[in-house]
């Protein structure tokens, strides 16, 4: 299978030092990392209202962005910057996390359901209602009780945060297999992963 064709990832969280390091800053924690690892600069644009770079990946020439939006208004970043851009809906991967995926777990779809996530129903919404783009799902697990809002929004145990690294590793390799031979081939490697210290939590 050919190589896939993104053009733009997105990582979803929210700005301020009080949300750094919480769970639901999963997906930019790991957009920043992506960014580092290949010298991506992330500069503000107040016109897509988030921090937007460009650089090349493994090769492929990628945009990314982390809008500084509030999480459940990331449709207001991402909508214009593939507007002007002229990036297709389906040309987008966004980063995010997912609490129906135990610490440490991955996902990669195209399409399908928002499973309640704010954040990535705010893209559909700007995207017109259009559904299919990637997701890179990072898994956090659930609250023992259900103060859910609490949960995404504090910082995981020392435990959970090491399964969280340990995918997010994993994670920058899959993207660059996504970019570079296509969704399948990133598919298989990055859905089949398991942190080594999976079965200890």
């Amino acid at each position: 299978m050919a190589a896939s064709t993104v053009k733009l990832i997105a990582g979803l969280g929210n700005t301020g030092d009080k949300y750094r390091g919480s769970r639901h800053n999963c997906g930019c924690d790991l957009l920043f990392a992506l960014a580092y690892k290949y010298g991506i600069s992330l500069n503000e644009e107040k016109r897509f209202k988030g921090l937007v770079g460009r650089g090349l990946i493994e090769g492929c020439e990628v945009r990314l962005a982390f809008p500084t939006t509030l999480m459940n208004l990331s449709g207001a970043c991402v909508a214009p910057l593939c507007a002007f851009y002229r990036i297709d809906p389906s040309e987008v991967l966004v980063l995010h996390d997912e609490m129906d995926l135990p610490p440490g777990s991955l996902r990669l779809k195209f399409g399908g359901g928002l499973a309640g996530h704010n954040g990535l129903k705010s893209i559909a919404q700007n995207f017109g209602g259009r559904q299919d783009f990637y997701r890179l799902r990072i898994g956090i697990g659930k609250p023992a009780d259900r103060d859910v809002i609490n949960f995404v929004l504090g910082r995981p145990a020392p435990r959970e945060r090491s399964l969280i690294e340990e995918a997010q590793t994993h994670a920058m390799a899959g993207i660059a297999m996504l970019l570079k031979q296509g969704p399948e081939h990133a598919l298989s490697f990055i859905n089949s992963f398991k942190p080594s210290a999976f079965s200890e939590v």
